[in-house]
């Protein structure tokens, strides 16, 4: 069953009060069972939101022997019926709170703002069209029980995964993007975009966070490396059927350029050198070849001079001769070389201040979990 009361209608995230650090028991089991708190982030979800609370709900109620439970629902400046829909779900139902954003602050923002407002040891994520079925939920707590990571993964794309209904296009950019960044990440992951998760509660609570669009997710996988989290993944299903049955015809909200670009800026986030040290050691092949070039053009230009006495003489003629008849290979070879220069400057001194973030990050950390820990005891 669940376990925290109904809250009246919720203000505004930004004046919310704290919340009690521990929610009251119930008679659907002791307070030794693990504490899982839901996050549905909802943006203009008013027809589809109440079907995904009442089938995440039934769900619950088969793992209530095993666990507590709550589901915060986060509507995220919704200008449809939203915000009414959830709180008439949540009226006279305990465990069910509903956080409002006053406007549209993003996907990161409202899991931020989940986050902050759930209280289990376990915190899942789930879409609110759910693609991806309730049942993973059973499957993610199990994993991160057994294996005691940090954080699940469901990814669609691992050995055993599925992906039904999605569109060609949006399913190969997906794919490649996922490709893309676990090859930037240098990790076995299959899925670092993926929201559908479950974290250990204080890790994600006590994580500082600032994506505010779809990028919090590779943001998350991020930081837990740098705090050498232990990260996993289950084979998922990723299913859009659901959306296509209820005759929404799901529209993907991922625009293509957006997404684009937000991936090559997560990539970036894991390998920042990359994006100048790859350019620039091309750059210097380039200015290679050009250079390899200027020589045999000059050479060429050098013999017929010999008349000249003074070597010097030659050598300034030929030069002259030569860029006077192949202008592009001294121009080419020049600019390359200068800016493979550069670039690589530059990847070396992202590569430094990169180890640099992650040495503070991990050390700022650090002394927040031991202060909030000294401070609990």
């Amino acid at each position: 069953m669940l376990v925290t009361p109904s809250s009246p209608p919720s203000a505004p995230v930004e004046d919310a009060k704290p919340l009690p650090a521990e929610p009251p028991s119930h008679n659907g089991g002791g307070r030794d069972q693990p504490l899982v708190s839901i996050i549905i982030p909802a943006f203009n979800e008013a027809a589809m939101l109440p079907s995904t609370l009442a089938k995440v709900c039934r769900y619950m109620l088969q793992l209530e022997t095993q666990y507590r439970w709550e589901v915060v629902v986060v509507n995220d400046g919704s200008t449809d019926r939203t915000a009414q829909v959830a709180e008439d779900f949540a009226a006279g139902r305990q465990g069910i709170r509903v956080v409002h954003h006053p406007r549209n602050r993003g996907l990161g923002h409202a899991l931020r703002t989940g986050f902050q407002h759930s209280l289990g040891r376990y915190v899942i994520v789930l879409d609110c069209d759910l693609s991806y079925a309730p049942e993973h939920i059973g499957q993610l707590l199990d994993r991160i029980q057994h294996s005691h990571a940090t954080i699940v993964v469901a990814s669609p794309y691992a050995t055993g995964g599925q992906v039904s209904d999605v569109p060609w296009l949006r399913r190969t950019m997906s794919r490649w993007a996922n490709r893309f960044l676990a090859g930037f990440a240098r990790c076995n992951l299959s899925t670092l975009t993926g929201m559908v998760r479950v974290y250990d509660g204080p890790f994600i609570r006590a994580v500082s966070l600032r994506a505010r669009g779809q990028e919090i997710s590779p943001e998350i996988i991020y930081k837990g490396m740098l705090l050498r989290a232990q990260i996993e993944e289950i084979p998922a299903h990723l299913d859009w059927g659901l959306q296509h049955e209820a005759g929404k015809g799901r529209n993907s909200s991922m625009k293509m350029l957006p997404h684009v670009l937000s991936t090559i800026m997560s990539g970036f986030i894991f390998r920042p050198f990359m994006f100048f040290m790859f350019p620039g050691m091309l750059l210097a092949a380039l200015a290679v070849y050009a250079d390899v070039w200027m020589l045999i053009h000059f050479y060429d230009a050098y013999l017929p001079l010999v008349e000249h006495e003074w070597i010097m003489t030659r050598g300034s003629l030929a030069v002259a001769h030569a860029y006077q008849a192949y202008p592009h290979t001294f121009v080419i070879g020049g600019l390359s070389s200068m800016l493979s220069v550069q670039l690589i400057s530059l990847g070396v001194l992202s590569m430094q201040s990169k180890r640099y973030f992650e040495e503070t990050f991990h050390l700022v950390s650090s002394m927040y979990r031991h202060s909030r820990d000294h401070g609990q005891g």
